[in-house]
């Protein structure tokens, strides 16, 4: 099972391109800094902007600087069924531990639509497999029934669940076995880890991974009056790095501590305004980290 904290590091950008010498300082810093493991081209990695050859490279970077020291779960996922499985069977020389798969996006498929979906991708890989339920972004919930009904594949072995739905999150650990359920939504790690869940894929966790990992295993061995003292302490955190649309603050965060050169995006995503800017220096010069 996948459990704990990982994070789903950007893609930096410089001139419109990939900044391999960024990126690399960045695997760096995650790792060190105590994430469980990285989640390349996920959503906060720009997924939906980078070309095919793009998107395996950045991956490729990925592993090859990690070299062993944690997982990595490559982010592959598109709206269309062969698509998506083209791009694994890229992957697939790539020594990636499992692949983040969002639900197909725009098409807006039924719910049996989305189960085949899942299968035909399953069937192109014997590598884990994690669904990524992210409605807000796809116009198209997974529903509990459905992800469970998945959990029965053999190598679809967990959900990020963004839904920000608690009554599902809870019928989804419920229902399952030997199954990860990850938050994929950053201010409800406390809640779904008390609920049973495994930890999460967090954008916020670009800062101080350590501390959300403290915060998840707290809740693991029962210290939940100091996990939920974390919670709040982190809140602020949180509440930044999605005060705009996520990875922007993220990338303006990692530019303020030094870890990338630039924090450049690509359009239809822009920088954050001068005004969250300055919130997030804020909450950094409050955590000591600039």
């Amino acid at each position: 099972m996948f459990e704990g904290i990982y994070v789903p590091n950007i893609t930096p950008f410089k001139n419109g391109d990939v900044d391999e010498g960024s990126l690399r300082r960045l695997v760096d810093y995650l790792v060190d800094s105590g994430a469980t493991g990285l989640v390349p081209c996920g959503t906060t990695g720009e997924c939906a902007t980078l070309s095919h050859d793009e998107h395996i490279e950045v991956i490729r970077v990925t592993v090859e600087q990690v070299e062993g020291r944690c997982p990595v779960i490559a982010g592959i996922g598109t709206n269309s069924t062969s698509e998506t499985i083209e791009l694994i069977e890229r992957a697939e020389g790539i020594d990636v531990d499992g692949y983040l798969v969002v639900g197909p996006y725009y098409n807006r498929p039924s719910q049996e639509g989305i189960i085949e979906h899942y299968r035909e991708i399953s069937n192109a890989t014997e590598r884990p497999i994690l669904i990524y339920n992210i409605p807000s972004r796809t116009g198209r919930n997974i529903e509990a029934g459905t992800i469970v009904e998945l959990s029965r594949v053999p190598n679809i072995v967990g959900v990020k669940d963004a839904s920000g739905d608690l009554n599902e999150t809870m019928n989804i650990i419920a229902r399952t076995e030997d199954f990860s359920v990850l938050s994929g939504e950053d201010h409800l790690l406390f809640s779904i880890t008390c609920l049973g869940g495994h930890g999460g894929i967090m954008a916020s966790g670009h800062v101080l991974p350590d501390r959300f990992l403290e915060l998840y295993g707290s809740v693991k061995e029962g210290r939940l009056d100091e996990a939920r003292s974390l919670h709040y302490h982190l809140l602020p955190l949180i509440g930044v790095m999605f005060k705009e649309p996520n990875p922007a603050p993220a990338k303006a965060a990692m530019k303020l501590m030094g870890i990338i050169e630039s924090d450049e995006l690509r359009l239809p995503m822009i920088s954050v305004s001068a005004a969250s800017r300055e919130d997030i220096s804020g909450v950094l010069h409050g955590l000591k980290l600039i």
